[in-house]
């Protein structure tokens, strides 16, 4: 997982993309997948940052290491892709990453109850709606046109808040 701290080159707005390479983020950028989350413009380019020097878990600060209860030990082992402390600059203010864990979780939850079907989500979720398979919850990739026309189509999805790496490609 890398995080690039990101400029918008028409607002001049920073934000940080998260991508699993620095080449998923070319692939991305190359597809017009990256954008403003402030105006929504696709001249995004990666911004000038300090490097990123990160331990692994068991050698973090005692105040940024995960909390030990059983669900997020459970979470942290399950979601080897996100990382267990946060990669802000400084430190998250404590709500900010109390928030972030309990999406996680959700996320979490959500995807143990759901089948990943891949690139074929878009096929998928249309062959449910339209009453050819039997509904299910499901999760997967799509193009942003596919998750347009899904939308448009009155098929209800939503995109994860965290990457999710499949099975086969953890490590």
């Amino acid at each position: 997982m890398i995080v690039y701290d990101l400029e918008c080159r028409s607002g001049g707005h920073r934000f940080e993309g998260w991508f699993a390479s620095s080449d998923d983020f070319a692939r991305q950028q190359e597809r017009g997948l990256v954008s403003c989350p402030e105006c929504g413009s696709p001249q995004v380019a990666k911004a000038v940052q300090a490097p990123r020097l990160t331990r692994k878990g068991n050698q973090l600060p005692e105040a940024r290491r995960p909390p030990t209860d059983q669900s997020s030990t459970a979470i942290v082992s399950q979601t080897p892709a996100v990382p267990a402390a946060p990669l802000a600059a400084g430190p998250l203010p404590p709500e900010a990453a109390d928030m972030m864990r309990k999406l996680l979780v959700m996320q979490v939850e959500a995807l143990k109850n759901s089948r990943n079907v891949g690139d074929k989500f878009a096929d998928e979720a249309r062959a449910m709606h339209y009453g050819e398979r039997d509904t299910a919850s499901i999760h997967g990739h799509a193009t942003i046109e596919d998750a347009q026309d899904l939308l448009e189509e009155g098929i209800a999805i939503m995109p994860l808040p965290f990457p999710v790496v499949p099975p086969e490609q953890a490590n």
